[in-house]
């Protein structure tokens, strides 16, 4: 029962009900409502209209003087507030009840609001809603001379009768109310389905996709289903290329730390083989040995890199660095590498530059691109490393005389084993994920990395990052 309240068909469909629902009750009572009060103003209007007529007569009559005409205006007065349920008063200039169609108070005073103001020729009408009763006074003038008020007409009347009518109008509403809710329920269920279809199709796709199908999503109903269609496909897509980069990534792994080994054996059986050899050849043999070991290390090493930088995330020690200092430490630690080749090394810096990163990280994503500027360089070549800042971000530029990197190599050099030239990366001992191991880096720092190169001539690496880290 929870899981039905809280699925997406019901709750639309609540919404549809109360949006046809809604509107239908607001109109009933409304109608209820002015249908009453027509009843009602119409009631009491023709009560007094009736009142004034009879008012006129005792006018023309001279009701007070005559008591014929007290007898017979007297007869229909009774006449009247029966029909409508209601008490009539007749009250002298003296303010005297002359006549009271309930006999009760014939000869008392009525000294009121409605009378006083009837005593000098005004109309006075109103209705009481709650005590479901109108009242109204008129005039009654003197037969001799028209401007001079001899009394007053006093009546009362019940609308509790239209109340009843309104009850049944309420009875009746009520049940049309009900069938019509039970009509809209059954609407507002079958257009929810209707337009949940598409999204329930899509949910089957989803399933399919948790069970491992590939299939494409092509629903286009409505723009929003077209909109998650095209991301479920395209996040289809990313997957298929994540899983086939996994399975590269794990095939090119294997086939890594295979090689030193298969060297290192071959290297071994030739020595078991030639118990004789010479001093010379063991040498040879040993130390090619050890820099297959040596290989062996570096690729763990750098695998376990990029899994300490997979694992943590964006688990940085940020602190702030003067990055002047660091890349004159990182260019002296590489300094020998580079004269060994016969490569200069310069720093260019317009001025001081401080940001908040992780030294450690930092140095070794740098590092990566300095050591590729010094072993993919060209002899007594030249490796430039440049330090800029703005208000807002600092740039490191690593600049080399190398070979250059072909266009169509470009794109995949951040990718993991990846190589432009497999052979001389082997001869110089790169495993090809440096530049892998430096873009997490980068990305980490909230920055990116941008590469630049022509074949021959030589290639810039230039790395962004903010100068303030927020995590």
């Amino acid at each position: 029962m929870k899981r039905i309240f809280h699925s997406l068909r019901f709750r639309l469909m609540v919404v549809l009900f109360l949006i046809g629902m809604l509107p239908v009750l607001l109109v009933g009572s409304v109608l209820v409502r002015s249908s009453r009060d027509r009843h009602v103003q119409s009631r009491v209007q023709e009560y007094q209209y009736q009142c004034s007529t009879l008012a006129t007569q005792m006018t023309r009559a001279g009701y007070f003087s005559s008591a014929e005409a007290q007898t017979q205006l007297g007869q229909r007065l009774d006449l009247l507030a029966g029909v409508y349920s209601g008490r009539a008063m007749v009250v002298d200039r003296t303010f005297r009840i002359v006549k009271d169609t309930y006999a009760i108070d014939e000869g008392s005073y009525c000294v009121g609001a409605p009378v006083l103001s009837s005593m000098r020729g005004r109309v006075n009408s109103a209705v009481d809603s709650k005590e479901q009763y109108a009242q109204f006074s008129i005039p009654i003038y003197s037969q001799n001379n028209q401007d001079a008020v001899a009394g007053v007409l006093y009546a009362s009347a019940s609308t509790a009768g239209v109340m009843e009518i309104e009850s049944s109008l309420v009875a009746r509403s009520s049940l049309i109310s009900v069938a019509l809710a039970f009509v809209l329920a059954a609407a507002a269920y079958l257009l929810s389905g209707v337009l949940l279809a598409p999204l329930m199709r899509i949910k089957e796709e989803f399933a399919g996709a948790a069970e491992g199908s590939k299939t494409v999503i092509a629903e286009y109903t409505s723009t929003e289903t077209a909109e998650m269609s095209e991301s479920y496909n395209r996040t289809l897509a990313r997957l298929n290329q994540i899983d086939a980069s996994r399975q590269e990534f794990v095939s090119n792994v294997s086939h890594e730390l295979k090689t030193p080994i298969t060297s290192i054996r071959v290297l071994a059986d030739a020595l078991i083989s030639q118990p004789d050899a010479p001093i010379e050849m063991y040498r040879e043999f040993l130390g090619d040995i050890s820099d297959e070991i040596d290989r062996e290390s570096t690729i763990i090493e750098d695998l376990l890199t990029l899994v300490r930088l997979d694992k943590s995330g964006q688990e940085l020690n940020i602190e702030e660095k003067n990055l002047n200092e660091m890349l004159e430490d990182l260019l002296r630690r590489l300094k020998p590498l580079a004269k060994r080749r016969g490569i200069e090394m310069t720093l260019e810096s317009a001025r001081q530059v401080s940001a908040d990163i992780d030294v450690v990280k930092m140095t070794l994503a740098i590092s990566n691109l300095v050591e590729n500027a010094i072993k993919y360089n060209v002899e007594k070549g030249w490796v430039k490393v440049t330090l800029n800042a703005d208000h807002k971000f600092a740039y490191i530029s690593v600049q080399d005389s190398g070979v250059g990197i072909p266009e169509e190599e470009q794109a995949h050099v951040f990718e993991r084993f990846y190589r432009v030239d497999k052979a001389r990366s082997r001869s110089t001992g790169g495993t090809g994920l440096g530049l892998a191991i430096t873009e997490d880096i980068v990305r980490m720092h909230q920055g990116a990395i941008r590469l630049v190169s022509t074949l021959g001539e030589g290639t810039t690496f230039t790395v962004r990052f903010p100068l303030h880290y927020v995590a």
